[in-house]
């Protein structure tokens, strides 16, 4: 079989964020743009002749296309074995454990994420490492730098593999394995969680609505839910994937996974409730009645996890992402463990994962996951809330209140403000980053700022600084307030406003959040002057 070598000219912005490279769908259509970027990795990685990858996508508008190019680049570059999802399909998590499983060099994951799929909407690629975790920085700032160099890429001339079926086949000397994309994943679930105990929960009349919407975990949770747990058919919502998402956004919050908020407040509505998105890492809580915020459902989770097998023993520590609320430094406390705050990215958690630092980490971007993968994992955070509520047999809203009565309320939200002009959120930043020494003793209407920073990490396993990784300002009371623009989006800047407050376990535990929240959202807005110098008077999204 002849490699082919094509001459390629560099393509400017291929600098991988912290999820990968992510463009409109049609940039990554270009020819040579997807191809150009591929080499870049292999090359970054230094190549892939006798290794092993995995690969497999949410299923988005150019998905299967793009897996396509990846196995023909990949046996042209000399990789020895390359391991596809079935329909080219594989969930972010699961992704994770197959490389993890199978001992592979790494794994390439075609997602956006959260973000809206079709052919004038989001595409993403990234890399995974052989810890089964994204990229490190020193391997995304290689890849970088490869793009800016790359001159030529190879492939091979031949048609297109057929992926619907279960098989093992050969592209040149490259073996392609596919493989269900559920079944391993599947079986890991039940090596963590008490299956007895959640069939039991179901047939006692617990009731459950589970959204897919529209994305790669329909598969995962029909084979979880439905099938292994006995729950009716019907339980997951949206359950088949589509390369639009059903013309939605596949982000499971509030605003975009509406229905299943507003079925779940009514008074007919489930026992439970939850959502995940497009690639299956993140996720969404809710109890009859009741929202539950990634902030509070990590704390939960930390408390509760001895429930379940895998953590009777209990957990090593917990990691944080720096926005994410400190609800769950207080149960790190309360159990005498580790606590860490990291930058955003999952990638941060991977060192102390890897050293047996922590056991649970969280995003407050609906990430939650554990040392079970070296991902975020929607799923498991479903089934971890489920063998809670199967052991404690209390509703979710119950849980919470207890939780709150015991170690207080992190009153929490985060205001996002999409597709502002680039050069006026940057402007913002810059200004506020010019002014935050100055902001201490300061007072805006009725707060005043303790302390104003820019927070950096130092990572306590391989001692690797990061640096500017978000503007912190701080109120008396412990309240905060957290700004910083945000690298998922694909469409102008993305500025994410963070805000806080603690409430005692003797203090007013119920309070609508926006209303808690309140003074420091006049406060931040005052001293940021975000409403003169972006035209908006309030975000687009609130979660």
């Amino acid at each position: 079989m002849t490699i082919l070598t094509y001459d390629c000219t560099a393509f400017d912005g291929q600098k991988p964020g912290t999820s990968g490279l992510r463009k409109k769908t049609r940039v990554f259509m270009k020819p040579g743009y997807l191809e150009c970027f591929v080499q870049s990795i292999f090359n970054a990685i230094g190549g892939v002749a006798g290794k092993t990858l995995v690969v497999g996508g949410d299923g988005r508008f150019f998905n299967a296309e793009a897996i396509q190019t990846i196995l023909r680049m990949a046996a042209a570059n000399g990789a020895e074995c390359m391991i596809v999802g079935q329909d080219g399909l594989m969930s972010t998590p699961a992704a994770s454990h197959l490389i993890r499983k199978r001992g592979a060099d790494g794994g390439l994951i075609l997602s956006a994420s959260h973000n809206p799929g079709g052919i004038d909407a989001d595409f993403g690629l990234k890399f995974n490492t052989a810890n089964g975790g994204p990229a490190p920085e020193s391997v995304t700032d290689a890849i970088f730098e490869a793009t800016k160099t790359i001159d030529h890429y190879k492939t091979l001339d031949t048609a297109d593999i057929d992926l619907t079926g279960i098989a093992e086949t050969a592209l040149g000397d490259t073996r392609i394995e596919i493989e269900d994309p559920v079944v391993d994943y599947a079986m890991l679930m039940e090596e963590l969680f008490d299956f007895d105990a959640l069939r039991a929960l179901f047939e006692s009349g617990f009731t459950m609505r589970f959204d897919a919407m529209h994305a790669v975990t329909g598969p995962y949770a029909k084979a979880l839910f439905e099938d292994l747990l006995g729950a009716p058919d019907g339980t997951v919502m949206n359950a088949v994937p589509s390369m639009d998402f059903g013309k939605g956004h596949p982000d499971p919050n509030p605003i975009w996974a509406k229905p299943l908020v507003d079925l779940v407040m009514s008074p007919d509505g489930p026992d439970f409730a939850a959502a995940s998105d497009g690639d299956g890492d993140r996720n969404m809580i809710l109890g009859k009645g009741i929202y539950v915020t990634p902030s509070d459902s990590l704390a939960v989770l930390a408390a509760n996890a001895h429930l379940a097998p895998a953590y009777e023993r209990g957990i090593a520590g917990i990691a944080r992402s720096m926005p994410t609320s400190a609800a769950c430094d207080r149960v790190a406390d309360a159990y005498g463990i580790e606590c860490f705050e990291t930058p955003t990215g999952w990638k941060y958690f991977g060192n102390l994962l890897d050293a047996g630092r922590v056991t649970l980490c969280g995003e407050e971007s609906a990430g939650t996951g554990s040392d079970h993968v070296r991902e975020k994992d929607g799923l498991w955070a479903v089934l971890l809330w489920l063998n809670i509520l199967a052991v404690r047999r209390m509703s979710v809203k119950d849980v919470l209140l207890d939780h709150w009565q015991t170690y207080g309320r992190n009153y929490y939200s985060r205001h996002d403000y999409e597709a502002l002009d680039t050069g006026t959120a940057q402007e913002l930043i810059a200004d506020l980053t010019d002014r935050l020494d100055s902001l201490a003793g300061q007072s805006f209407g009725a707060c005043t700022v303790t302390k104003a920073d820019i927070f950096s990490y130092f990572d306590p396993v391989d001692g690797a600084q990061s640096h500017n990784q978000g503007l912190r300002i701080f109120f008396e009371g412990g309240s905060r307030a957290v700004l910083r623009l945000s690298g998922t989006g694909t469409d102008g800047a993305t500025l994410r406003v963070y805000l806080e407050r603690y409430e005692g376990p003797a203090g007013d535990l119920t309070l609508t959040p926006q209303i808690a929240l309140h003074e420091i959202a006049t406060a931040t807005a005052e001293i940021t002057g975000l409403a003169v110098r972006t035209g908006r008077t309030a975000p687009d999204v609130i979660t």
